[in-house]
């Protein structure tokens, strides 16, 4: 009984840019096909575009991958590197007679063409080097092309979109090898594909005419041909194709606004690909429910409220160590101050709180800033406001009230409580100047939270701070 084979998925970006979201999902789903499958997930830097490749994007391109979690491996290959072995298969396909040397310049190609539109033909250039006499090939440049077959159907088994015919009349004999030796994209995937045992190719259905014409390629040579899944490009809220005008693209600008990679793993999962109605699942369950079925026909369209939601559903699910690590690796990202072994220390007894209302970690060291303020507090302008609108006083005798109270959070409730009730207020009109006096700002996590974790002395100056600030204005 035959071994069975392998799965080997890939991702072969161009560096040519930052790595976009629809390729970051691309590369998503073939690994997760890959971890499925217990394969192999492997990177190509496809970098044959000389002119417009750069070492910045390919490094773009290994770092998003990087904070994303999508390990590859084994080493990430060049495409470029590998030219004179695309070459030697040209040369191979010489021999077997499914490659042509065509001496046709690129002024005959053109009149044929625009002859074959005044007549109301397909502008498909048929070489009159194809079935020429060798011997009669003059001394001059030429290029490798491929021969394709004039009749009957090329035929793809597509997992997403299902069985797909091209008619072969209408597949041109393309370009291998070019007249100064350099191959051609076409070909060199293919070679690629082949050397390094890729089983399935998952990419964007911009590239289902392609599958056609590397099949040619692939039969040529006698080759398996992988198993093709083109699945549908992401697109805007409006429905149109994603770009610019729709924000960001590139995946570093969701790591700079605070997204957790768990959280943009699972929303770009969700584009395209379902498990019955789960929206929020972790990685593990993903990687356990993949499958290439559950790949929709129709364009996803990208929505940033969506991918917030999610984004807040794993902070409150992650671990507060973890969520800590998240932050300060965040901070360490985006060249911000580190927070102090103090801050560190006040921050995770927070966490609890400030991961509730959170949806990225911005908002969480928003919501923790007043653990990184220092005194003198200055209240914003809501702050202020309502301070100025406050009972005078309140703040004063809170203090001598709380200095002798036990310093935890219910302890410290119950005596503001006690308080408001014997000043015949609201808890809202006493909490909420004291939340001004220790955070600055009307928007905080729970007061009594905040003064458990920032300790009696520290609290109590805050208080006695904005008190006296509060008694000397006019």
């Amino acid at each position: 009984m035959p071994t069975p084979t392998r799965v080997v998925t890939r991702f072969a970006p161009s560096p040519t840019g930052f790595l976009h979201i629809g390729g970051a999902r691309t590369a998503l789903f073939n690994w997760l096909h890959a971890r499925h499958e217990n394969g192999a997930f492997l990177l190509r830097i496809e970098d044959t575009d000389r002119a417009r490749s750069t070492p910045e994007a390919t490094q773009a391109i290994f770092a998003g991958l990087q904070w994303l979690g999508l390990d590859w491996d084994g080493d990430a290959v060049s495409q470029f590197a590998r030219a004179e072995r695309h070459a030697e298969v040209a040369r191979a396909m010489l021999d077997r007679g499914t490659a042509y040397r065509c001496y046709a310049t690129i002024e005959e190609i053109e009149a044929f063409r625009e002859t074959a539109r005044a007549e109301g033909r397909p502008p498909l250039f048929v070489s009159p080097w194809r079935d020429a006499d060798p011997a009669t090939a003059p001394d001059a440049p030429f290029v490798i092309r491929l021969k394709a077959p004039r009749s009957g159907e090329t035929q793809v088994e597509d997992r997403v979109q299902g069985r797909i015919a091209w008619k072969n009349e209408t597949l041109d004999d393309l370009i291998l090898l070019r007249s100064d030796g350099t191959p051609t994209y076409m070909l060199a995937v293919v070679v690629d594909d082949h050397d390094m045992g890729v089983t399935h190719v998952i990419r964007g259905d911009d590239h289902l005419t392609n599958a056609a014409r590397q099949t040619l390629i692939s039969d040529a040579m006698g080759w398996a041909v992988p198993v093709f899944a083109h699945i549908p490009l992401i697109h805007g809220p409006d429905g149109a194709k994603l770009s610019k005008r729709h924000g960001a693209l590139g995946i570093e600008a969701y790591q700079a606004m605070g997204f957790l990679p768990e959280a943009m793993r699972n929303y770009l999962a969700r584009l395209g690909w379902s498990h019955g109605n789960d929206e929020f699942f972790t990685t593990e369950q993903a990687v356990a429910w993949f499958d290439l079925g559950g790949i929709g026909r129709s364009p996803a369209r990208f929505d940033l409220a969506k991918l917030e939601n999610l984004s807040g559903q794993h902070i409150r699910a992650t671990g507060d160590e973890a969520l800590m690590a998240a932050v300060e690796d965040y901070l360490a990202a985006q060249n911000e101050t580190p927070l102090t072994t103090l801050q560190r220390r006040q921050m995770l007894a927070a966490m609890p709180g400030l991961k509730e209302r959170a949806k990225t970690i911005p908002q969480l060291l928003e919501m923790a800033s007043f653990l990184r303020n220092s005194r003198p507090i200055g209240p914003d302008e809501a702050g202020a406001k309502l301070l100025a609108s406050a009972p005078r006083g309140i703040l004063s005798d809170l203090t001598s009230r709380l200095q002798h109270a036990s310093w935890d959070s219910k302890n410290l409730e119950v005596v503001v409580r006690a308080y408001a009730a014997e000043e015949s207020l609201g808890l809202g009109k006493v909490a909420q100047p004291l939340r001004v006096a220790l955070s600055g700002r009307t928007v905080s996590p729970s007061v009594f939270d905040m003064m458990e974790i920032l300790g009696r002395e520290e609290s109590l100056a805050r208080i006695d701070d904005c008190a006296k600030a509060v008694e000397t204005t006019p």
